[in-house]
C-alpha cells in the first residue's frame, strides 16, 4: 500500500510527519483519530485531527492534520478511520 508522509499541526502532535496510508483515490483519510489509553491522571480517550490544505508559493498544495480539541470521540474508535 502507498503511504504520504503528513504533517500534523495543533495538539500533542504538532510538529511531527507521519507516513499515512493512502485510500483508493491516493488520498489521507478525512479524519485521522489517535487513542491514548488510560494513565494515572486521565481516562482514555482519543486525539481527533481534520485534514485541511496546505498550500505553497506555487499554488500547489498537499494535505496535513490539523488538531480538533472540541471533537467527541469515543475511546475505541480505530486509528486512521475516515469520516464521510
Amino acid at each position: 500500500m502507498k503511504s504520504a508522509d503528513t504533517e500534523f499541526v495543533g495538539g500533542p502532535l504538532d510538529g511531527k510527519v507521519l507516513p499515512i496510508l493512502l485510500g483508493l483515490f491516493h488520498s489521507v483519510p478525512k479524519v485521522y483519530k489517535v487513542p491514548v489509553p488510560t494513565t494515572e491522571d486521565r481516562p482514555a480517550h482519543t486525539l481527533v485531527y481534520r485534514r485541511a490544505k496546505e498550500y505553497d508559493a506555487k499554488g500547489r498544495f498537499r494535505w496535513r492534520y490539523e488538531y480538533d480539541p472540541g471533537a467527541a470521540a469515543d475511546s475505541g474508535t480505530a486509528v486512521g478511520v475516515s469520516e464521510d
